[in-house]
C-alpha cells in the first residue's frame, strides 16, 4: 500500500489541495511504521515544492 500511495503522490503534485488530500488519506490506510516512511520520503521528494502543506499534515499527525 506505501509503494501505491508515493505513486499517487507523485501523480497529484502538481496540485496542492489535492496533494493534502492524498496524503491525509494515507493516514487511514498505513501502519506507524510506514508512516514514518513515508513522512520521510515526502521530506525527500517534496520538501521544496509542499513544505508548508507536509509540516502541517505531519504534525497533526504527531499530535
Amino acid at each position: 500500500m506505501l509503494e501505491y500511495i508515493k505513486t499517487i503522490l507523485v501523480k497529484v503534485s502538481f496540485d496542492q489541495f489535492l496533494f493534502e488530500k492524498e496524503l491525509r488519506k494515507s493516514f487511514t490506510l498505513l501502519v506507524q511504521e510506514e508512516l514514518n516512511e513515508l513522512k520521510h520520503w515526502c521530506y525527500i521528494q517534496f520538501a521544496t515544492l509542499h513544505a508548508p502543506v507536509l509540516n502541517q499534515v505531519f504534525a497533526k499527525a504527531e499530535a
